[in-house]
This record gives structure tokens, C-alpha cells and sequence, in this order.
């Protein structure tokens, strides 16, 4: 538990991981990320300055490191994620990062906070903000979770607040890990991700998998997939035919042709940035029409929840 934080405390405080989760309002986040979406796909109108994250490759042990810094003059906003990957982590996470969160107005450093809860919560809400834009029906929906990790139950947390799910279904390469999430989560365990895909209305991809592990066929006309896995621009987890078919939809177009395996590989074509859909600058597809909102996480997601946490915080602990 961080100590009690006063206003003329020149030192930056520390907010773990549980009081980033408690202070995580999800209503909240949903807000706060539909006007970062929008801000950003305005351009230089929009008062974001982000450039695309700085990737160091860590060769010997087989990880990456990442630097995502950004200002956002609408939020006030400025700050740093610190992030690292390293797929063969086995007895910690494979992701690990830190948010440095500045004071906008003189640079100092008013917080750092955990960032593996705002990672796999914020991420989740933009999966939700892109879906609750391109899903193409208010009836209840079955939801296909492909992977069984941190953002299998993530998605599962924020889904399941924001969403009437008539079915969740989960599937891994580990059964036995799919087994044990179903189990917690009251969730349909699968034995193959086609099981799992099938006449499912929204999908997401989760997994570390550097081949794609979602296939055309599988997917019923004018379903939803959220693709949060394959980071790099040369992995891929949803077929090339697929992402060709759908309409293609990101957080950052700039982003994306630069590190998203699944557009680059795939030679797909974007459609729109989920921001010029919120905006209303493009217009959205038609019904029968499978989406694809590929999710690359940009650093204004990161530093606006970041700042609603330490805001929140604050409310309380000042």
C-alpha cells in the first residue's frame, strides 16, 4: 500500500498494482478512451504528440523492450510506459512494465505506477470501445477468447460489464490451462480454436502465437475480432486471407505500418483508425460486413488511465 501522498511532496509516489486495479473506474476508462481515440485520429488538431514506441531487441535472452512516451495537451497529460516482452517467461509474466507519470506543466515526476493492470485493463476497454462501434447487433452475444492469459481475463472482466454475453468460450494450445480459466471464469472450455470461432459473434485473438492461429473459414460473415496479439511486424495470429477479406480497423495507422504483422504480412488494407469512426470522419461498413479491430496499444491509452488512477488516488489519499 503506497503511503498517504501530500500536495507539497516533492518526491512521486508509488501505486501498486492493486490500487491501480481499485482505481480503475471502468466506466470511467470507457470515457476517457473514446476522446483519447478521437483526439488522436484528429491529427495535429488533436493536441496528441506521440511518436511510435522505440523497440530495443534484447537478442541473447529473446525480449524486447519497449519506450512509449506522450503528451496530450486536451488531458494535460505526460508520461512514459517502460515496457518489456519476453515470450519464454515462465515463472513471471512475459509482459512487465512501469508508467511514468509527469507533471504536464514543469516535467517533474508525480507518480510511477504499475503497469501490468493498466496494460491488460486498458487494453481490454479498447477492445470494447472498437466493439461497441463495429458489432452489429444489441442481442446478446457469444464471445470466443482465444489464449489463456493475462488478457484472456482481462477481456473476460471488462466484457462481461460492458456487454450482454449469452456464451464465452475459451481456447489455448494448453488445454489444461484452458480448463482451469474456463473453471474460474464460467466460461465453455474448447478443445480447438475453430470449436471455439464458430458462429461466434465477437472474437478475440490473445495468444503469443507467431503464426496464425484464427483461419478464414472459421468465421461466421459479419462477426467481430479483436486482434490483440502479434505485436511484431514479423508475427502474425489471423489468417492473411482473412485480414484481406474484413475490414481492417487500428488504433494508429502509423503504428500499424510499422509493427502489426497481421496488416503487413497480410497486405491488408486499412480501413480506418477506430478514432476517425468515433469522430465520424469515415463512415462505418455495412452489416454483413467481419471486422477486424487490430489492437497495437499506443501510449495515450497508457497515460490517460495512468492519470485517471492517480487522480482517483489522490481523491482519496490526499
Amino acid at each position: 500500500m503506497a503511503s498517504k501522498h501530500s500536495a507539497a511532496s516533492k518526491m512521486p509516489i508509488f501505486i501498486g498494482p492493486e490500487e491501480c486495479e481499485k482505481y480503475l473506474d471502468l466506466q470511467e476508462l470507457y470515457r476517457t478512451l473514446e476522446g483519447a481515440f478521437g483526439s488522436y485520429s484528429r491529427g495535429t488538431t488533436g493536441g496528441i504528440i506521440q511518436p511510435v514506441r522505440t523497440v530495443l531487441p534484447v537478442e541473447k535472452y529473446e525480449g524486447f523492450y519497449g519506450v512509449m512516451p506522450v503528451f496530450s495537451e486536451k488531458d494535460n497529460a505526460l508520461g512514459t510506459k517502460l515496457v518489456s516482452f519476453y515470450s519464454k517467461n515462465t515463472d513471471i509474466a512475459t509482459h512487465q512494465a512501469v508508467i511514468v507519470l509527469n507533471n504536464a506543466s514543469d516535467g517533474s515526476v508525480k507518480a510511477i505506477l504499475d503497469g501490468g493492470v493498466i496494460t491488460d485493463i486498458r487494453t481490454a476497454m479498447s477492445s470494447a470501445v472498437a466493439t461497441k462501434v463495429l458489432k452489429k447487433s444489441s442481442s446478446p452475444m457469444t464471445l470466443a477468447i482465444l489464449g489463456a492469459g493475462a488478457q484472456a481475463i482481462s477481456h473476460h472482466k471488462v466484457f462481461s460489464k460492458l456487454f450482454d454475453l449469452s456464451e464465452v468460450r475459451i481456447w489455448s494450445r494448453t488445454f489444461s490451462k484452458v480448463e482451469q480459466l474456463s473453471a474460474q471464469l464460467g466460461a465453455k472450455p474448447c478443445r480447438s480454436a475453430e470449436e471455439a470461432v464458430k458462429d461466434a459473434d465477437v472474437i478475440v485473438t490473445a495468444t503469443m502465437s507467431k503464426t496464425p492461429i484464427l483461419m478464414a473459414e472459421w468465421v461466421k460473415s459479419g462477426a467481430h475480432i479483436n486482434s490483440v496479439g502479434a505485436c511484431r511486424p514479423d508475427w502474425h495470429e489471423v489468417d492473411p486471407i482473412l485480414m484481406r477479406k474484413a475490414s481492417v480497423f487500428c488504433d494508429s495507422r502509423e503504428a500499424a505500418a510499422k509493427e502489426s504483422g497481421d496488416i503487413i504480412l497480410a497486405e491488408a488494407d486499412i480501413y480506418a483508425e477506430i478514432g476517425e469512426i468515433l469522430n465520424g470522419t469515415i463512415s462505418h461498413v455495412g452489416p454483413d460486413k467481419t471486422t477486424v479491430f487490430k489492437s497495437l496499444g499506443m501510449a495515450i491509452e497508457d497515460i490517460v488511465s495512468a492519470k485517471l488512477v492517480y487522480d482517483n488516488y489522490i481523491k482519496e489519499n490526499a
